[in-house]
């Protein structure tokens, strides 16, 4: 046994895009409550001899779909802000989507947990915690100029809108994997970790 999520009595979410092949084309076949076995061949795993401690080969799985989640949908001005988003002079836009509780704001030596889903500008979602059912918790000192600058407008329980330019987020070209031009976040803040 390499990896099993009912040993650690958690179940895992994530995004389908984002597994091996043989677990996307399998999953889809199945309906919520079902358990099925899966032999699944090292060209729709991760091949006969694969790199990071991943088994090769032949690999067998015994799934439960326990539900489908909808991936977050493109918000429909993500093509760019709207004229009542504020619009500081750094280039950052937001929106307040749903107000907070408290006054106090994130500093950027913070940790802060946030729910968010990210859009490129037509509409393709790239990164979502929302999707794969938990928090993400990070420095805001460590995230991209339009994070750091952003979360600190907010208070706990707040959700808001950005709308990033390039140059506060991973750029017009970026590395490999990340997302270019302007970026929209739905964001919400749900604790700040001292």
């Amino acid at each position: 046994m390499f990896d099993s999520s009912v040993q650690r009595k958690q179940p895992t979410s994530f995004p389908l895009k984002n597994v091996i092949k043989g677990w996307m084309e399998g999953l889809q076949l199945m309906t919520e409550g079902e358990i099925r076995r899966f032999w699944i061949p090292a060209a729709l795993a991760y091949g006969e001899n694969p790199e990071g401690g991943r088994p090769g080969g032949l690999l067998v799985f015994d799934v439960e779909l326990i539900s489908i989640k909808a991936a977050p949908k493109a918000p429909a001005d993500v093509k760019e802000a709207p004229a009542d988003a504020e619009k500081p002079a750094s280039g950052l836009a937001s929106k307040v989507l749903e107000k907070g509780k408290g006054a106090e704001h994130p500093k950027i030596t913070d940790n802060v947990s946030v729910h968010y889903s990210g859009w490129t500008t037509d509409g393709k979602l790239f990164d979502s915690s929302v999707e794969r059912g938990e928090a993400a918790t990070f420095p805001l000192n460590r995230v991209i100029s339009g994070w750091k600058e952003g979360v600190q407008l907010m208070v706990v329980g707040e959700k808001r809108r950005f709308w990033i330019p390039a140059d506060l987020a991973y750029g017009s070209n970026p590395r490999p994997g990340a997302p270019a031009g302007m970026l929209v976040f739905d964001v919400e803040l749900l604790q700040i970790v001292k």
